[in-house]
């Protein structure tokens, strides 16, 4: 039976994570270990934040930094290039093995697909529940599934402010259909989310809890 391949946290220096991910894929692809190495991946959100003036500011950022995802079949030549990659310390995990991230876990980076189910549409009225602007109202102006992305004008500071969240979000108050979609989460990118730093914390501590080998 044909091993599954897996996602797996590698730490790396600070402000190398960029490097490690290129690096990997070139190596991948000159020695041909598509069927050992996947994918490898950098979860970042994109950050809105909201002024007292009723401005917005956008951003990307790392949702852990110092660490890169790298989806692979767990073998000794695999295991080899990845630790041999410069900016690499380590994978990360516990005991004297390194550990898989468990598939609820991988759902929460944002790493790959999930199903969201969307009952709201353009015009309806919803209550966000996510974020630094939770609890806030506000009507929905535009959807994009594909990017998991919902643009909702919110009023604050005595203004309508449009605020760009994820689909889950927020959740209806008023709505006139119900369906399902199926958003693509492409290259590592998490969609666009209203919250402070720690995102996911309770990952985060478990990956700082890690023994790195």
């Amino acid at each position: 039976m044909a091993e599954v391949a897996k996602w797996y946290v590698v730490h790396t220096y600070s402000g190398y994570e960029n490097t490690v991910k290129a690096t990997i894929e070139r190596t991948v692809e000159s020695r041909g270990l598509q069927e050992q190495i996947h994918a490898v991946s950098i979860p970042l959100e994109t950050v809105t934040e909201v002024t007292e003036s009723g401005a917005t500011k956008t951003y990307d950022r790392k949702v852990f930094p110092g660490y890169v995802l790298v989806k692979m079949i767990m073998s000794d030549d695999a295991w080899y290039v990845i630790k041999n990659v410069r900016g690499v310390t380590g994978f990360v995990g516990s005991g004297t093995k390194p550990t898989p991230l468990t598939e609820d876990e991988v759902l929460q980076l944002g790493v790959e697909k999930r199903e969201i189910v969307v009952n709201y549409a353009v015009g309806d009225t919803v209550r966000i529940a996510d974020g630094p602007l939770t609890s806030f109202t506000g009507v929905v102006e535009a959807l994009d599934p594909e990017k998991n992305k919902v643009r909702v004008a919110v009023s604050m500071f005595g203004r309508e402010t449009p605020v760009e969240l994820e689909l889950d979000q927020v959740e209806v108050i008023s709505q006139e259909t119900h369906r399902a979609v199926r958003p693509e989460r492409g290259r590592g990118s998490a969609p666009t989310r209203m919250r402070p730093p720690a995102h996911e914390p309770h990952l985060f501590r478990r990956c700082l809890s890690w023994h790195r080998k």
